[in-house]
């Protein structure tokens, strides 16, 4: 446990930024997988949001994002 008090608050705001982080995470798996099982241009967007979101707030790479984006897109002309 950590001794100092700013130790402490650092605990305290990792936590906070963990469960912020997960969220963000989860919610762009969730855009993916509704986008992978129903190809639609709505779906599209909201996955391109999301990945965005997620790179901004750098909970996963810019590339990464790019990458989804591309993957995504790529599947939506395949149909």
């Amino acid at each position: 446990m950590p001794q100092t008090s700013g130790a402490i608050r650092k605990l305290r705001a990792d936590k906070r930024k963990t469960e912020i982080n997960v969220r963000t995470k989860k919610a762009l798996k969730l855009a993916v997988s509704k986008f992978r099982k129903q190809r639609t241009a709505k779906n599209l967007i909201a996955v391109y949001a999301m990945a965005d979101r997620a790179a901004k707030s750098k909970v996963i790479k810019r590339g990464k994002a790019d990458r989804i984006k591309s993957r995504m897109a790529a599947g939506l002309l395949r149909k």
